[in-house]
């Protein structure tokens, strides 16, 4: 099973930005189809954004975060990003990464069992 590592993630004011990085083990991970989710207390897990498996890169972005957050891979260093500008209280969330290596090329999974394999999370605090 492959092994994810993120990190990127902290406290910042309202309108600043983090750049959040998912490392896999084993395969390139263009290998895989790979998502960004986020858990705020008291709430269900919610997808963020996702890319493709292979070549295309694929994007999804939930509403909520269009336009102020991209998601990129750089397969050279199996890791993809999730990079967060004009961030806002309300992303205030554990953020998770997530992979699946079954996704069809160019398909772009969105929910979390369409995934299965996951990162430790990291938290995204931003203060008002």
């Amino acid at each position: 099973q492959v092994q994810l590592v993120e990190s990127g993630g902290g406290l910042v004011q309202a309108g600043g930005s983090l750049r959040l990085s998912c490392t896999t083990s084993g395969r390139t991970s263009s290998s895989y189809a790979m998502g960004w989710f986020r858990q705020a207390p008291g709430k269900e897990r919610e997808f963020v954004s996702a890319i493709s498996r292979g070549n295309t890169g694929n994007t999804v972005y939930v509403d909520s975060v269009k336009g102020r957050f991209t998601i990129s891979r750089d397969n050279a260093k199996n890791t993809a990003y999730l990079q967060m500008n004009s961030l806002k209280p309300e992303d205030t969330a554990i953020y998770y990464c997530a992979v699946t290596q079954y996704a069809s090329l160019g398909y772009v999974p969105r929910r979390p069992t369409d995934f299965d394999s996951w990162g430790q999370g990291t938290q995204v605090t931003v203060s008002s």
